[in-house]
């Protein structure tokens, strides 16, 4: 009788710990299969160099979406990047997004900064105006080649 009890403690803590592992898995891989309170929007950028899906949106500082997906427009030669948005956040349709980097080595992110338009973008809407990463290295190139004129 008292090896039955152990069994069933050591087994109830078992499943304790394989619950707790996998809402650990699930809130750290930032998996939304239980809400659906986005919406989608469009941008394209000259060069969406460094930016990866999953990034993160961020307006006035502060997390309301993610980066879907990157496409390149082999008739365009632009990158498509799709833009998941949070419900409760409105995008003027004159917003401006551009690509920016988290600290001096960090993660690149969308920035988006709201035009003065009361026009907001719908589903599947796009944001014309967009400006693509500062490459850093080609900034130090001509400022070192150009230096020597």
């Amino acid at each position: 009788m008292n090896t039955r009890i152990t069994e069933l403690s050591v087994g109830l803590f078992m499943l304790a710990g394989l619950a707790a592992i996998a809402w650990l898995a699930i809130s750290l891989g930032d998996v939304d299969f239980l809400t659906q309170d986005e919406y989608r929007v469009h941008a394209r950028f000259v060069s969406a160099s460094g930016l990866k899906e999953g990034a993160f949106v961020e307006a006035a500082g502060v997390r309301v979406g993610k980066v879907e997906s990157i496409e390149f427009e082999p008739e365009t030669w632009f990158a498509n990047v799709t833009l998941s948005i949070d419900n409760a956040v409105k995008i003027p349709d004159d917003a401006i997004a551009s690509i920016r980097t988290s600290g001096i080595i960090g993660d690149k992110f969308v920035k988006i900064t709201p035009g003065g338009s009361e026009i907001m973008l719908p589903e599947g809407g796009e944001i014309l105006e967009t400006e693509p990463s500062i490459n850093l290295e080609e900034l130090i190139s001509k400022y070192i080649f150009e230096s020597n004129d």
